[in-house]
């Protein structure tokens, strides 16, 4: 039942974006140089045979958003929850998967909390500025990533330096009392390049809790994010990398109320957060470029206290450090290689894990317009013992119009060290439960992407199947416990077509049917989103989008429902000159008042202005 509507799904999206659809032509034809870097073996969009949704700087400038969250929220087949706006915490879930298991990387470098919970990642202060790309890889990635990648990845890269000795500035004004700045230089020669930039914000805000419920205290946040890239380049191509990002947040929060809608109400709470990325990578090509080396020590810590009515009442510290070697072999035009071994150390408030990996990848062209891609990996945990995942992935480009892709992965995520170190002592236990097992899963993905033969038109479907086993969840008589099961299915559809040469429109729809063993559906996933970009870039110094994003009904934690919400939001930029660019944006034009979750608030109508200078 499920197939067949999705099919006529498909059917009924293809023939509505005919009018309704969007593309860059000039990016379009480019689609066999733009390389996916989280496939690990370079491959171009072609190529790839694993479904991946792609987030430029042309589209961040596009969106103009301050964080990342927002950017990731626009891809298909993702929900994004934020316990409300400025600083709440927000999660990300890819096809249904729970948020700790979407692994993030920076970089390349694994910065999930190794402090939280589940081990997830908190996507409410990552700043767009310092940011050149997200990718957004969907279903197990274990193969490619390990542990964590369970779900699907989000790979982010930071901005590259620019030739010679190029700067910019930024300051912003908006809604709420909110002041955002920032400032970048670089430079790049052919002995090396570097790149320093600092970010900034602070923000009266809104109440977290919302504000229809009679909270009426705004809840400040702030932040500062700084960053330094560079390179040297080496005799024989060899060449040196090293990187580094900071950021320091202070975001007031609202308190735990049993009586109020959601449980929360004002309340006198603030959380502090420190994190720290960083690495050292090391690119020596061998035998004529016939062997890629890759060396590299990734780093990540966070630091989080929480500060209830002026004392301190929660502190937590931990880190990552990341071994890894990567061999890139490229036997020929049809054949190429990669293996490898990574080692991962995470501490936690005193607790250590570690887990030894080794991985190969191999992609084989039958014929140039056919690229199939298989792997294994094998990681060793020191508690919980070695787990062995596949994967493989077909692309084939059956016509200069058409491309048809297919993967199937498995996927395994070992317990946190909150998990498999807490001893319930209210459930009566006295020791961490012995039995915890990693969660592990199993997809599949089918999809096809056509474009039309002057490229101005675009259409794509892709029909995914996940299940997960041995999910971790709180229980009363073993403290975490593999629980539940869980099984993710639906539908992507995605379209985009050029109207003129300066006027595009996008879209895309995700249905994703989410249930526990039991039947009972997944709550905080909507069945139904969507999103609607409205692109202009006449000739001369104007440009702006319309976008229309929409979040179906879903379900609570505690059984009611969440009203579904439809929101729009207008940006623009004008040059001055090529040095001088004001932007500006406004969110939720027409005022909808929902809620993202049950209880939190989120901001009316509101806007900023901007100016950027570059040098």
């Amino acid at each position: 039942m499920f197939y067949k509507t999705a099919l006529l799904g498909a059917v009924a999206f293809g023939a509505s974006l005919s009018a309704l659809a969007q593309t860059d032509t000039a990016e379009e034809t480019k689609l066999d140089t733009i390389t996916v870097n989280g496939s690990r073996l370079d491959q171009t969009l072609t190529e790839i045979g694993s479904s991946v949704s792609l987030i430029t700087n042309e589209d961040l400038d596009e969106l103009g958003v301050d964080f990342a969250l927002d950017a990731v929220a626009t891809a298909p087949g993702v929900t994004v929850n934020q316990n409300g706006a400025f600083g709440g915490n927000a999660s990300v879930r890819i096809r249904g998967a729970s948020s700790d298991q979407t692994l993030v990387l920076i970089d390349g470098v694994p910065v999930n909390d190794p402090t939280g919970t589940g081990g997830g990642y908190n996507f409410a202060y990552l700043d767009t500025d310092n940011i050149e790309r997200i990718e957004v890889l969907k279903g197990p990635q274990s193969t490619l990533w390990g542990s964590d990648a369970i779900g699907g990845v989000v790979s982010i890269t930071t901005k590259q330096p620019s030739e010679g000795l190029t700067g910019s500035v930024f300051g912003e004004y908006g809604s709420f009392n909110t002041l955002r700045g920032g400032a970048a230089i670089s430079n790049a020669s052919e002995t090396g390049d570097f790149r320093i930039a600092a970010t900034g914000l602070t923000t009266d805000g809104i109440s977290k809790a919302d504000e229809d419920n009679g909270n009426t205290e705004d809840d400040a946040y702030e932040s500062q994010t700084v960053s330094a890239k560079g390179g040297l380049n080496l005799p024989n191509s060899v060449r040196l990398e090293t990187s580094i990002l900071w950021s320091d947040t202070e975001s007031e929060y609202d308190s735990y109320s049993g009586s109020a809608q959601g449980n929360v109400a004002d309340g006198d709470e603030v959380s502090n957060s420190e994190t720290l990325t960083g690495y050292v990578t090391l690119k020596a090509p061998l035998f004529d470029g016939l062997l890629d080396n890759l060396v590299q020590i990734g780093y990540s810590d966070i630091e989080r206290e929480n500060v209830s009515n002026g004392a301190q009442s929660y502190l937590t510290e931990g880190d990552r450090v990341l071994y890894r070697y990567q061999g890139t072999l490229n036997i020929n035009d049809a054949n190429k290689l990669a293996f490898g071994a990574e080692r991962e150390e995470t501490s936690a408030n005193d607790q250590d894990s570690a887990i030894d990996s080794l991985f190969a990848l191999y992609e084989y062209k039958p014929v140039e317009t056919l690229t199939l891609t298989g792997g294994v990996r094998i990681d060793d945990h020191d508690g919980f013992g070695s787990e062995t995942t596949g994967r493989a992935a077909a692309a084939w480009n059956a016509t200069d119009q058409l491309i048809v892709r297919a993967s199937w992965a498995q996927g395994f995520k070992a317990p946190s060290i909150f998990q498999s170190t807490y001893i319930c002592t209210f459930c009566g236990l006295t020791a961490p439960n012995p039995n915890l097992k990693p969660e592990t899963s199993e997809a599949f993905d089918i999809g096809v992407e056509w474009r039309s033969a002057d490229q101005r038109l675009m259409l794509g479907a892709t029909v995914f199947d996940q299940e997960t086993d041995n999910l971790i969840d709180f229980s009363f008589t073993a403290g975490y416990d593999n629980i539940a099961f869980v099984e993710s299915q639906g539908i992507e559809l995605v379209g985009a077509y050029s109207l003129t040469e300066w006027l595009n429109v996008s879209a895309n729809y995700t249905y994703i049917d989410a249930e526990d063993g039991d039947g009972n559906e997944l709550s905080r996933l909507p069945e139904n989103s969507a999103n609607v970009t409205l692109s202009l870039d006449p000739e001369g110094p104007f440009a702006g989008s319309v976008i229309v994003r929409h979040n179906g009904e879903e379900a609570n934690t505690n059984g009611t429902d969440l009203d579904s919400w439809t929101r729009l939001d207008l940006t623009g930029r004008y040059d001055i000159n090529e040095k001088v660019e004001l932007y500006g944006r406004i969110e939720n034009l027409f005022d909808e008042d929902y809620q993202q979750i049950l209880g939190y608030g989120t901001p009316g109508t509101s806007g900023s202005l901007g100016i950027r200078l570059r040098f």
